[in-house]
């Protein structure tokens, strides 16, 4: 073989080569450019997935913080309401506890009620020996009908007439001459005792319009809120 052949067979062992790296350089680069092509995809699926993720969790948070909100601004609503309510319910109740205050101006109407008071509290304790308390400026017409409860209960209930003593040591307070005062206070009426103690009956007129109070305040509620 002489110089030209071996020159020939050279070229054409380059020209393979050459041919042969271009081909595998193009597979490569053909691989690479799929690959990243996945890998982009993959990546754009999970940024996609996340932004999904992200927004979800934020459209919960903001729905979270509506119904808060809304929970928060319907409790306010329901406690002016109330508010409102008690606002209007003490207003009544303070509107008759001044008209009870005028009750005892009248003294004969004032001194049939103490009768009532007084026979009521005795049918209720059925006792044969009892205290009263009264005020001190309610003394004079208690003892002017006092009697007569007495005898009313006793026919009534059939029994003895009772012993009623009258506290002249510890009487009610007397009544509210300030709005504004804390002193503790009395309206009218009686507190009548057991000799022991052991039962009491308030038959006062401020703790009567509790009573009254306490027992009507759903319907009065039931009405206001129908208004």
């Amino acid at each position: 073989m002489n110089d030209t052949d071996v020159s020939k067979q050279i070229q054409q062992m380059v020209r393979f080569i050459r041919q042969e790296a271009e081909e595998k350089a193009n597979e490569i680069s053909v691989s690479a450019e799929e690959e990243f092509q996945i890998e982009k995809l993959q990546l754009f699926e999970a940024d996609k997935k996340k932004i999904k993720q992200d927004y979800e969790r934020k459209t919960k948070q903001v729905d979270v913080k509506k119904k808060i909100e809304y929970s928060m601004q319907l409790n306010a609503s329901r406690i002016k309401v109330l508010q409102a309510q008690d606002d209007v319910v003490n207003s009544m109740k303070e509107s008759a506890a001044n008209e009870l205050l005028q009750l005892s101006n009248d003294k004969k109407l004032y001194q049939k009620l103490l009768k009532s008071l007084i026979f009521q509290s005795l049918m209720r304790l059925k006792e044969q020996a009892v205290i009263l308390r009264c005020r001190q400026m309610d003394r004079k017409l208690v003892e002017g009908v006092l009697e007569e409860a007495k005898k009313e209960y006793a026919d009534k209930a059939k029994v003895q007439t009772p012993k009623v003593t009258i506290d002249t040591n510890v009487y009610l307070p007397p009544p509210r001459s300030n709005p504004d005062s804390h002193d503790r206070f009395c309206s009218g009426g009686v507190v009548m005792a057991s000799q022991d103690g052991k039962i009491v009956i308030e038959n006062t007129l401020d703790a009567r319009l509790d009573v009254a109070f306490r027992q009507k305040l759903p319907e009065i509620r039931k009405r206001l809120l129908s208004e």
